[in-house]
């Protein structure tokens, strides 16, 4: 069921009234109701993966949970009478017991997540290799990936290993943990929530007010207006550029870049819109995933402002693991002893990020593609990192920190940097890739492509005018407020003016945006992730 389909907006008009006239107490039981129809509509045998990864990260929570409270009554009660060693052994014991169940529930669940979603990519290469070496081929197994598998997998393993830690006590009730990995506008693209930050609101059954639902509803357009009159409609000049390598190259493939790097920007942000403004009118917090990653001076601040729920899961629950880990720490060691404190404590924290950003890549997508993309990633900010002293002194001397010209110019480098990485996303192998921007500086003719070019792609001079005007409209209310607060600023606005621009924003997505009768509507980007 897609976000923008007429059969999703019956949905979510049903879900709004019967969610507000329904008790409190009882909206979560409806919200799980419709979350499971809404994820049904995919596919009724798909049901069955996350009904599993529900059970079983119930499961495992609980169990990890009473061996938590064993240890703690058994520790209580014999508080005088045991030695430190002996505490220390039961201890090492218990987390023993208790990394097991952790561990046999990613490995059911992120096995599973391996098998449906990467099984074809693994069998692809091994079948290269064999006829490399002249042998046979295996055949390939054909698994159809369910709705927001990564998204509700991660969002689940990131809870069962919080219970591990002892951040908080596993959820006893079955249907309310069954909510928190299914809760409907959520599991197609994210945000991947945290149990504690979600479960505040998700379970509160207090009274939703008037402003949440019209704040709500209001981001819900701003989603339709950036997914509609922006992101779907440059999507076309982008499909048809990457559709021909061979014909659509130098200038062609550098606007492919730029465009796809907004129609992606316009696509995801739009769709967590959605899902952000759909929860708070139903009086639900979900935080934020984006910090206008386009005003970003650097690739690191960049991933700090782009997909926050991702980066952060990674940084808790793969980087600080593997960076503290024993294998990491006696690298660390030998690193500083043979070259020296400085770089030698670097070595470990720069292989800690690159195989983050493997993981990253790999997460993205079952290709080469996105491996490269991720690895790619990865050394650019180990570059950035290595070159911060140089980019120090270089400010020093010229003094240019401060200029807003210079911002400007690290803000653009920054964009355009990320615009050319991302390429990978959207050319069918990393050869084809880096060929493309390699012509991108041997065969550039800016000439050609703006006198004549830019309408061979799909595009009239009505879809740029359309598109870029919206472009525009999400700068201005960027600058009004970030995040989609601009509805703050709104609401401190006289109402004749503050219904001008809703109503504007919703006549622009009518009139302008990209559906109707032969209109194949299309899916939200990261809904492949």
């Amino acid at each position: 069921m897609l976000f923008t389909s007429y059969g999703f907006l019956l949905f979510l008009a049903a879900v709004l009234v019967v969610g507000l006239v329904c008790p409190g107490r009882h909206r979560w039981k409806l919200l799980l109701v419709a979350s499971l129809v809404f994820y049904g509509c995919s596919g009724l045998r798909y049901l069955a993966y996350i009904i599993f990864t529900i059970i079983s990260t119930y499961v495992c929570a609980l169990m990890i949970d009473k061996l938590h409270r064993k240890q703690e009554l058994f520790l209580s009660e014999n508080k005088g009478s045991l030695s430190k060693d002996e505490k220390r052994l039961f201890k090492a014991a218990n987390r023993s017991a208790r990394a097991k169940w952790a561990a046999l529930c990613l490995v059911l669940n992120l096995g599973i997540l391996a098998v449906v979603k990467y099984s074809g990519f693994a069998i692809f290469n091994i079948n290269l290799l064999l006829k490399s070496a002249g042998g046979g081929e295996i055949a390939f197994f054909r698994f159809a990936l369910p709705m927001g598998i990564s998204f509700y997998t991660f969002q689940t393993m990131g809870y069962v290993i919080d219970v591990f830690r002892g951040k908080y006590p596993a959820e006893k009730n079955l249907f309310r943990l069954a909510l928190f990995a299914s809760f409907f506008p959520q599991v197609v693209q994210g945000p991947i929530s945290r149990f504690d930050d979600l479960s505040e609101t998700l379970f509160s059954g207090r009274r939703i007010s008037a402003k949440e639902v019209s704040f709500g509803l209001q981001r819900v357009l701003l989603g339709f207006f950036k997914k509609l009159v922006i992101a779907d409609r440059l999507l076309v000049a982008v499909k048809v550029i990457t559709s021909s390598p061979g014909e659509y190259q130098g200038a062609y493939a550098l606007a492919a870049s730029l465009l796809y790097a907004v129609t992606l920007y316009a696509d995801f942000t739009g769709g967590i819109d959605i899902t952000i403004g759909i929860a708070e009118a139903l009086g639900i917090k979900i935080k934020e995933n984006f910090d206008r990653p386009f005003y970003a001076v650097s690739t690191a601040d960049y991933w700090r402002r782009w997909h926050t729920s991702m980066g952060t899961w990674f940084r808790d629950y793969v980087f600080y693991p593997i960076s503290v880990s024993k294998p990491i720490l006696r690298l660390s060691k030998k690193t500083r002893s043979a070259l020296g404190q400085g770089f030698g404590k670097r070595v470990p924290v720069y292989l800690s990020t690159l195989v983050v950003w493997f993981a990253t890549g790999v997460w993205h997508g079952a290709s080469w593609n996105f491996v490269v993309w991720g690895i790619l990633n990865g050394f650019i900010l180990i570059a950035s990192e290595e070159l911060t002293p140089l980019y120090g002194r270089f400010h020093r001397v010229f003094g240019f920190g401060e200029k807003h010209v210079y911002k400007a110019f690290r803000i653009v480098r920054t964009f355009c940097l990320m615009s050319l990485v991302r390429t990978l996303d959207i050319y069918d192998s990393v050869g084809t890739t880096f060929k493309m921007m390699w012509s991108a500086v041997t065969h550039l003719d800016l000439r050609g492509f703006l006198s004549g070019g830019l309408l061979r792609i799909g595009l009239s001079a009505a879809d740029y005018i359309a598109a870029f005007s919206g472009v525009a409209v999400l700068v201005v209310l960027g600058r009004v407020g970030k995040n989609g607060d601009f509805r703050g600023a709104l609401a401190s606005r006289s109402a004749p003016f503050r219904y001008c621009v809703l109503l504007g924003l919703v006549f622009a997505t009518i009139v302008f945006g990209v559906y109707g009768v032969g209109y194949d509507a299309k899916q939200f980007i990261y809904n492949r992730f």
